[in-house]
């Protein structure tokens, strides 16, 4: 059976963990009937299949396409109040792309279910659950209008069909605001994709240098991910498509080839981060390609290191992310330079680069980014700093503070 990530030396979340995780959600339910769907897919050409992070945060299984867990919290047996249910097996299949085990004792034990069952007894569990609670509760998030109708509101939909009465609820926050909260076993693993992402952008500042390319500091900041461990449900060692731009491309906020020159007299910006076990850091830097920022560059990277530390400053409980914004935009506003800030200030962090967000005031246990940039693409130039934040009970730790950024720190290090 294909599994995510296996344990090695270094730290992963507890089985008990994603027990207690599930037991929450089926107190919270108050009787009504929920179900997370991990998604349907199969093994792409390139990289790895990856479930739905709602399913990942629940189960810890990160590439079992099909696969599902069932809250019935009205069951008559406790022992299938929460019931996780696999794919059948497929031997002619499973030749091609790894096998799987049988349902038993070794499933139960590895995942932390008292139940399991395979996906030909869903409907069957599903329709009974309805017929009884007359409540189905959506857990996964809603999309816009104009996309896919999230997996357990089209199937209850057909249930409703089929079952008179029942009501459908909307306690798609519900995930959400518990992914929000980083456990401490979450904040290890995201404190070691940063401390490997702290890696690979020392490796960048080898890289660095006038007539390089991007692609060569690309390829430097992430071999060194790959040497330091990162990894995760998608198979690769970053969280996300590293971004790293020179001079014009600096300014395009998502710019993705890496494959342009390093000329001398130009900012790098360089936004990437690594990806271990499942959780993402997200880091940005601005370097000078030739070493040294000259007196333009330098005051021009001020001015954004002055707005994300007022930005990291408003950033505690009670906050909202609007407040953090507003901080590094009061910053531009005054220096006459708003109109270069393209973006808002950051996303929450975790089992994604774009994580669950509660779309609440921060708490203790947010990890969010703060990212402001100013772009000139006229001139060529475009600076953007980024840093990942945990809120904690009395403002916030910035993770990420090993990783140079005043412009005395990056130039010895470039040198």
């Amino acid at each position: 059976m294909a599994k995510s990530p296996a344990p090695s030396a270094s730290p992963v979340i507890a089985t008990n963990e994603f027990v207690e995780r599930r037991q929450s959600v089926l107190k919270s339910l108050d009787g009504s009937v929920g179900v997370v769907f991990a998604g349907e897919g199969h093994e792409p050409r390139h990289g790895l299949w990856a479930s739905d992070p709602h399913f990942f945060y629940l189960t810890g299984i990160g590439e079992e396409a099909g696969a599902a867990v069932l809250f019935d919290p009205s069951h008559e047996d406790p022992a299938r109040r929460i019931v996780l249910f696999l794919r059948p097996l497929n031997p002619e299949l499973e030749r091609w792309d790894g096998y799987r085990e049988y349902l038993g004792g070794v499933l139960r034990d590895r995942f932390g279910f008292t139940t399991i069952m395979r996906t030909t007894a869903l409907p069957d569990m599903l329709s009974a659950a309805a017929r009884r609670a007359k409540k189905l509760s959506c857990l996964h998030s809603f999309a816009n209008y104009n996309g896919p109708v999230s997996p357990d509101l089209t199937i209850f939909r057909k249930i409703a069909e089929r079952i008179p009465g029942v009501a459908i609820e909307d306690r798609s926050l519900m995930l959400r605001t518990m992914r929000s909260v980083k456990s401490v076993g979450e904040l290890t693993l995201m404190r070691r994709a940063i401390d490997i992402t702290a890696a690979g952008f020392a490796q960048a500042l080898k890289a660095i240098r006038p007539n390089a390319g991007e692609r060569a500091v690309c390829l430097a900041i992430e071999d060194a991910y790959r040497a330091g461990g990162a990894s995760g449900p998608s198979g690769g060692p970053t969280a996300y498509n590293s971004i790293v731009g020179s001079g014009l491309n600096g300014t395009v906020l998502h710019y993705r080839a890496n494959d342009g020159p390093t000329n001398s007299g130009e900012l790098l910006v360089i936004d990437s981060g690594a990806q271990y076990l499942g959780y993402a850091a997200d880091i940005t830097r601005t370097y000078p390609v030739s070493g040294k920022f000259d007196s333009t560059q330098a005051d021009f990277y001020n001015l954004v290191l002055t707005a994300q530390a007022a930005s990291i400053k408003a950033a505690k409980p009670k906050a909202t992310l609007t407040d953090v914004n507003n901080a590094t935009r009061a910053v531009f506003d005054k220096a006459g330079v708003l109109d270069g800030y393209w973006h808002g200030i950051g996303h929450h962090l975790g089992l994604q680069v774009h994580d669950a967000d509660p779309g609440t005031a921060l708490a203790a246990g947010h990890v969010i980014t703060i990212e402001p940039g100013l772009y000139l693409p006229d001139v060529k130039m475009g600076c953007r700093i980024e840093d990942d934040i945990l809120i904690t009970a009395k403002g916030n730790e910035n993770l990420s503070a090993m990783i140079p950024k005043s412009i005395k720190e990056i130039e010895a290090g470039m040198r």
